[in-house]
């Protein structure tokens, strides 16, 4: 059954901001300027009109709850982007340019294989992959006329054979989205140990031992999942460039150490250094 739900007032919230900032891969563009996309077995469409944002769609619970958790509306990001502007006029331009981010709280099995997916690829590449892996293995849902499919579970997914994955396209990347299925499946609380696991270094440490997940995806998994830890700092080429440009200064951008990018932006952006990054590499990348 269809749902509604309006937010008025909101602030920090353009959709554009959130679904084009490299974090998630399963929202599409309308042709009224909208997006609807896929999360935890709900089809959603968001729309901004004026101060209004209009979340309509299909739910597995209640919609206003679903929402508040998945685009993190209990964050006071007007607070943090007000202390983060006061870092720097570099942060605060960044800011002001994508000033609707919000980091979204993505479930973790989906995130995890989304960013394996994800290594030395592109964003469409990426969505389509997701998006066959969704319609072979995931659950239907028709909403308006259209199908949409969930993410599949670890369940679903271990259906799929190497040369399966191969055939949706996910190249190299194939073998390790299968292996980490997986350990998925042979451990039904692994994820639970990932989410109650305090220390963020032990659990980087965990999530490195996965197939596919390098000290970058690792870092996005931790950022933009429920996992939310908001003093990671993913590195890839834009924010080593943007991060090079302002600060560091070097003749050559490849050669910069991502210790030192890591280190600044402790030193910068403190717990908040993954907003930080998304503002910054938001910017880099469009402005």
């Amino acid at each position: 059954m269809e749902q509604e739900f309006i937010l008025d007032n909101c602030k920090s919230f353009e959709p554009e901001h959130i679904f084009d900032c490299g974090q998630c891969f399963r929202w599409n563009k309308e042709p009224d300027g909208s997006y609807t996309g896929v999360f935890n077995h709900n089809v959603i469409n968001v729309k901004k009109e004026n101060n209004k944002i209009i979340f309509k769609g299909i739910c597995n619970g209640n919609i206003q709850d679903e929402c508040n958790k998945y685009f993190d509306l209990d964050r006071d990001y007007e607070k943090i982007k007000n202390k983060l502007s006061k870092v720097d006029n570099n942060l605060k331009n960044s800011i002001e340019y994508g000033n609707g981010i919000r980091l979204l709280n993505q479930d973790l099995w989906e995130t995890l294989i989304s960013f394996i997916i994800s290594a030395n690829n592109n964003i469409p590449r990426i969505k389509g992959i997701i998006e066959r892996l969704a319609k072979n293995y995931g659950d239907k849902i028709v909403w308006n006329g259209k199908e949409f499919y969930s993410f599949p579970t670890p369940e679903q997914l271990s259906k799929a054979s190497v040369s399966d994955l191969r055939k949706l396209g996910l190249g190299f990347r194939d073998v390790r989205v299968y292996e980490t299925t997986k350990i998925i499946n042979n451990n039904k609380n692994k994820l639970q140990e990932l989410t109650d696991e305090k220390d963020v270094y032990k659990l980087r440490e965990k999530l490195l031992k996965f197939p596919g997940v390098g000290p970058k995806v690792a870092d996005c998994i931790m950022l933009f999942s429920c996992l939310k830890r908001l003093e990671v700092f993913p590195i890839d080429v834009w924010v080593r460039r943007v991060m090079n440009e302002l600060y560091i200064k070097s003749d050559d951008e490849t050669k910069v150490n991502k210790k030192e990018i890591e280190a600044l932006a402790k030193e910068k952006y403190g717990n908040l250094a993954g907003i930080a990054q998304q503002y910054l590499f938001y910017w880099r990348r469009g402005a």
